[in-house]
């Protein structure tokens, strides 16, 4: 990974969870991180000071996703304090419950606007200002199939993935843009055996995602120069046997 050494990356909502794995993953290959956070702080500082002792250089930015304005900023906001960016990770999104009964115009624009078009500015951005670089958007191991619980959710992840296409022919040839779609990495209710044995259920290998399958998957991406508008499914095959389980 001799080749992303010293290079500087934005991750979105890398104060938490998948978005903090992958923060943590890049800094341990020498690539300077940029932590984008919403409402934790405290998570964010946390994220930074773990990537500053793996010898990088780390801040964080706030930005909340729902105001347009502060989107289009954010990556000339962290160019300008960090000096150079070649690595805009999308991974942020939020995850509400509706159905086609309960989906009402207002909060599916709300959530179109954190899922789909602030990824769609923040990588316009970039593409005007870091060329060149790389783009990878997570998308989601279920938008293949159809989960009627979280329809706003599944049509956000939907339009990312034809974006995350278009954007690669369009950027390219100095901007890549490629996309990581898990399936079950982190249950909500890990300590409970038996939703983690219905989980494992719900993909041929019969098992849950660790967190650094997933970060695996992101350094190969960044990795490998010739691949642009392609999707990796982290997800143990779940995209090929569809919502059975529920999940």
């Amino acid at each position: 990974m001799n080749s992303l050494k010293g290079k500087t990356a934005l991750i979105t909502g890398a104060a938490k969870r998948i978005g903090k794995a992958i923060a943590l993953a890049l800094a341990e290959q020498g690539i300077n991180t940029v932590i984008h956070y919403s409402s934790s702080p405290k998570e964010a500082d946390e994220t930074v000071r773990l990537s500053r002792k793996l010898g990088v250089e780390s801040i964080k930015i706030k930005c909340n996703f729902k105001d347009t304005a502060e989107v289009e900023i954010l990556v000339s906001t962290a160019k300008k304090l960090t000096g150079s960016l070649d690595i805009l990770i999308n991974s942020a999104s939020v995850y509400p419950a509706d159905n086609l009964e309960t989906m009402n115009p207002n909060d599916l624009t709300e959530l179109l606007n954190i899922n789909t078009m602030a990824p769609l500015i923040l990588a316009r951005e970039f593409r005007n200002l870091c060329s060149p670089g790389n783009i990878i958007n997570f998308l989601d191991a279920r938008m293949t199939d159809y989960e009627p619980e979280h329809i706003s959710y599944q049509l956000s992840k939907q339009i990312l993935f034809s974006l995350t296409r278009m954007m690669a022919l369009e950027f390219a040839p100095g901007i890549r843009v490629n996309a990581i779609a898990p399936g079950i990495i982190i249950p909500d209710n890990s300590d409970n055996e038996g939703i983690i044995n219905k989980l494992k259920k719900g993909n041929p290998l019969n098992r849950i995602g660790m967190l650094y399958e997933v970060t695996n998957s992101v350094l190969f991406l960044l990795e490998n120069s010739f691949i642009t508008g392609q999707v990796i499914y982290v997800d143990g095959g779940r995209n090929l046997r569809g919502n059975v389980y529920g999940y």
